[in-house]
């Protein structure tokens, strides 16, 4: 061995020495001290946990949130591949919960080249709002602020839903230079108003007109709760608080934002009416309301004063708890709201009975970002569902579970110059697009099998879910309820107006 090789090993050797060293000496990780050296491993594999479980150890449907076979399907359809799988399904189709899609003998004609999906009702006729539109897209992608994602994530998003023809919603975090790309709008109102908040965080109309102003946006959405975090607001870790996050956000560079968990504008159902009646009156533009289920009273009060005064939220997006977040408290996202077709099918009901449900535009969100799901939130009653991770996974995300941290791998969840410059939005926002475009086709294609041409069209006794004793029982009984399949038997000419 040469005099090289020698001084190498002696570097090394000198190196673990003193790693043994360090590591006998701290008290902070008992792991380290009693095992120096080796129990650094613990720890590699500790962080090397996801992947190893994503490329190695898993099954294809056994990775949560998403398993590989839903994210191979997710990249697959946005990069124009074969998203084809061969040799039959490897799931268990009979398991609880599994959904049965009941086709028709008989499918529908399908329309050649055809993969719009405009929505049935026009949104913000409810309350007869000046700048009232359709829907070009029923699949939408959800909220997802700049600070949570990237600028670069943000950018390919909304130059990816002007490719799709949908909507993109902003997110709490404001409207950024990268929302400005083309794409129509929804602009989210969180609890910190942020992008229209005065220097004191207080609401602030003007702040609010000079947001939307200049920017296409298409209808206002006031946030009070989402899935994966309901009661707490939300967290933005202060690494994440760039000077341009700031600026967008008007709050100081460097320090966590900790949005409050409630709005300080109402207390109140009726001062939540009041106060969508106001922004819908000052800009003539389509409001609704998001939120997770929780206590139900809230959703009969909401009903029984809009069924009374015909005044209130233009659209209801519900969000489940299966939703996803970039930081939020584990108990929170485990054990608080409804999942969302327990929770949506509460809902619809409640405004179901006191005849609303064909004025107001109900949207749905949680893991809707799959044919088979999607159809059975229409099937519940949604006019429209939101995707959230689904697309963010169409721009590159791997699932790797480090949104919270500010490293995201792939450059869609932080601020790091470094990670985010990985992104390129203009090849993204192909692929979103793609993805987005493909998801409304196989959406379609199953309206064909079951024999109708449009998702509000969809029975509900199109779907069965297999229940604990491993029989298929009707969507509606399998949560609990009734009353929904008559919304289909009558033809209204408002619900079903010019659907293609």
């Amino acid at each position: 061995m040469g005099s090289i090789g020698v001084l190498i090993i002696l570097i090394l050797a000198g190196v673990l020495v003193l790693v043994a060293m360090h590591d006998l000496s701290q008290k902070r990780h008992a792991i380290l001290r009693n095992f120096p050296i080796i129990g650094h491993f613990r720890y590699l594999l500790e962080k090397l946990g996801p992947e190893l479980r994503q490329y190695i150890v898993a099954d294809n449907d056994e990775e949560r949130p998403f398993n590989r076979d839903q994210r191979r399907w997710v990249y697959a359809t946005a990069k124009k591949e074969n998203p084809y799988f061969g040799f039959g399904t490897d799931n268990d189709v009979d398991l609880p919960g599994s959904i049965v899609i009941k086709h028709s003998t008989f499918p529908a004609a399908t329309a050649a080249k055809n993969n719009s999906l405009p929505s049935a009702k026009v949104l913000g006729a409810w309350g007869n709002r000046p700048k009232a539109f359709r829907p070009n897209s029923l699949v939408n992608i959800s909220g997802m602020s700049f600070g949570s994602l990237s600028g670069p994530a943000i950018e390919a998003l909304n130059k990816g839903s002007l490719r799709a023809g949908c909507l993109h919603n902003t997110g709490e975090g404001g409207i950024s230079s990268y929302h400005r790309n083309g794409g129509d709008l929804v602009y989210q109102i969180g609890t910190g108003l942020f992008g229209s908040r005065d220097l004191e965080g207080n609401f602030s109309m003007d702040a609010l007109l000079e947001t939307i102003s200049e920017t296409p946006v298409k209808a206002i959405e006031v946030k009070l709760s989402q899935g994966a975090k309901p009661g707490i607001g939300g967290v933005l870790p202060a690494k994440k608080v760039t000077n341009e996050i700031a600026t967008t956000r008007g709050v100081p560079k460097g320090v966590m934002v900790q949005s409050p968990a409630k709005h300080t504008s109402f207390d109140d159902v009726t001062g939540l009416i009041e106060f969508v009646e106001l922004i819908a009156a000052q800009t003539g533009i389509p409001v609704g309301i998001k939120a997770a289920v929780g206590q139900i009273h809230f959703w009969v009060e909401l009903a029984d004063q809009m069924e009374a005064s015909r005044r209130g939220p233009d659209f209801i997006s519900i969000d489940g708890a299966e939703g996803g977040t970039g930081a939020a408290p584990l108990v929170f996202s485990d054990s608080v709201a409804y999942p969302f077709r327990i929770g949506f099918a509460k809902v619809f009901d409640i405004f179901y009975t006191r005849s609303l449900h064909r004025d107001i535009t109900f949207i749905g969100a949680g893991k809707l970002g799959y044919p088979d799901t999607a159809l059975a939130a229409f099937a519940l009653g949604c006019d429209i569902v939101n995707v959230g991770r689904e697309a963010m996974m169409a721009i590159g995300c791997i699932q790797a579970q480090r949104c919270h941290t500010g490293h995201c791998p792939t450059g869609v969840a932080t601020q790091s110059p470094w990670l985010a410059r990985g992104l390129d939005p203009t090849d993204k926002s192909v692929r979103v697009a793609n993805y987005m475009v493909a998801l409304q086709h196989e959406i379609r294609r199953l309206c064909h099998a079951v024999g109708v041409t449009h998702p509000a069209l969809i029975p509900e006794s199109a779907i069965e879910i297999i229940n604990q004793e491993g029989s298929p029982i009707s969507l509606l009984n399998y949560y609990g309820l009734s009353s929904i399949e008559q919304r289909l038997d009558e033809t209204d000419s408002n619900y079903l107006a010019s659907i293609p």
